[in-house]
């Protein structure tokens, strides 16, 4: 009996899965350099945003959790990280309810933001909300579709980006579209990833990923190409005058993200672990030092 709170602790820290919780934060850090950069940066707004980007992901995370283990899709076979509604360690209905109460959470630190950036703020958390549920839940959950890829790059990359520009600024300088699109690439690698992995688990469980409808190779390629525009980018805003050629500061983790890419082309199944994770610290490392190239490279 000793044990009981530990255990339910434990099994708690598994669902939140704070692994994934850098990628949230990773768009919050460019969206405020660019802030910084305009002359703009208000760290309350800052903070809340992110507290807020962690809180949705936390969310979203419980969401999937639930929801996919009622969809059938968590199997006995399966490669990624613990499940904790299918291992038995919470009832769906305390993930559910851990869901909510996160999200409303995440409600009571919008409406300081809504205060501070006006209606466009509602309808952002609103939207964020709504498609962190619908990933996996609904008649027709994205995850399942082949629309997982193009929701991330949205929300992670332009609504993220974008939102937390907005909350300190009450405008979008034009840093705020390119740096949005390579910091929503990272975070798209991730799940490309996952999805990689899990191509012949989720083709079983009638889960059409982008790599379960074109092929793995699909996947492999994609990944590599998401990759390349996040370094391009860089390059283009300094070229262009967008930002100042610190910003390439991002080139000295082109060797990791060299590895990774043979990695998810080499290996298979839990190996690929290996390579989330590592594409996960990557989405975070690229994203602080374009910040602080961003931030303290003074007007491009």
């Amino acid at each position: 009996m000793s044990g009981a709170p530990t255990g339910r602790a434990r099994a708690w820290g598994l669902a939140i899965r704070p692994k994934t919780l850098p990628a949230a934060l990773a768009p919050v850090l460019v969206g405020t350099a660019v802030a910084v950069d305009a002359g703009g940066f208000r760290a309350g707004p800052a903070l809340a945003a992110g507290i807020g980007a962690l809180l949705l992901q936390i969310g979203s995370n419980l969401a999937n959790d639930v929801h996919d283990f009622e969809r059938g899709a968590d199997r006995d076979d399966r490669l990624g990280p613990l499940r904790v509604t299918q291992a038995g360690l919470l009832a769906p209905a305390d993930v559910r309810a851990g869901m909510v109460l996160t999200f409303g959470l995440a409600s009571l630190v919008g409406l300081y933001l809504a205060a501070v950036g006006g209606w466009p703020v509602v309808a952002i958390g609103l939207a964020s909300i709504a498609a962190a549920v619908a990933y996996t839940a609904g008649p027709f959950p994205l995850g399942y579709n082949g629309l997982g890829d193009l929701f991330v790059m949205l929300f992670f990359g332009f609504v993220a980006v974008g939102g937390t520009v907005w909350v300190q600024m009450r405008a979008l300088p034009a840093a705020t579209w390119p740096s949005a699109l390579a910091v929503g690439a990272l975070v798209t690698a991730i799940l490309v990833v996952n999805n990689v992995r899990d191509v012949e688990q989720d083709r079983a469980s009638g889960k059409h990923t982008l790599p379960v409808r074109f092929g793995r190779e699909w996947g492999v390629r994609e990944y590599a190409g998401l990759l390349v525009l996040a370094y391009l980018v860089p390059a283009g805003m300094a070229l262009g005058g967008l930002a100042a050629p610190t910003v390439l500061v991002v080139l000295v983790t082109l060797p990791l993200a060299s590895r990774l890419s043979r990695s998810l082309a080499r290996d298979r199944g839990r190996a690929l672990n290996r390579t989330l994770a590592g594409t996960a610290r990557l989405a975070l490392l690229w994203s602080v030092l374009f910040a602080a190239g961003l931030a303290l490279g003074g007007p491009a």
